[in-house]
Formats: structure tokens, sequence, C-alpha cells
């Protein structure tokens, strides 16, 4: 086998949720037409303000998120790449 075969894909499925988990907060703060406006109020408070509010720990949950699914990712391939020694190189010739 060369050492292509052997190496994992760099993007993965979790990999992409990990980008979304972080991309989200960045679009919905930066899209700004469609959360300008005053109605629906919320408590008195305007839609503006209390939408951006509400993404301050929604935005703090998905960077939890983000950094436990790349936690699980980094250990799934150390023990794949332990298991497999000539995918890191580990080969001798």
């Amino acid at each position: 086998m060369s050492d292509e075969e052997t190496r994992e894909p760099v993007v993965t499925p979790v990999r992409v949720a990990i980008a979304l988990c972080l991309i989200a907060p960045f679009v919905a703060m930066l899209w700004v037409g469609s959360y300008a406006k005053v109605d629906p109020a919320f408590i008195g408070i305007p839609f503006f303000y209390w939408y951006q509010m509400l993404w301050v720990p929604l935005s703090a949950a998905l960077t939890v998120t983000a950094y436990k699914l790349w936690q699980r990712d980094q250990r799934g391939r150390a023990a794949s790449s332990s298991a497999n020694p000539s995918a890191k190189g580990g080969a001798s010739e």
C-alpha cells in the first residue's frame, strides 16, 4: 500500500459539522438585514436587540460543541494512527 492510501481524509463529516458550528454565528450576525427590525418585541425589547443577545449563549454553545467534536476527532485519529504505524510514516524502509 502506498502512503496516500493509508492516510485518513482531511475533510470528514465531523470536520464539516465543526466548521458549520463556528461559521453559523458569523453568518447570523453579519446578515444584518435579517434582523434589522423592531417587531416582534420580546418583553418590550425590540427584535434587533434580543436577537443579538440570543446569539451570545448560542455562540458559546456552538463553540463548545465544535471543541468537543474536535477533541473526539483528534482522539480517533490518534487511535487509528497508533493502530496503523505505517500511516504516520513510522514504517522503516
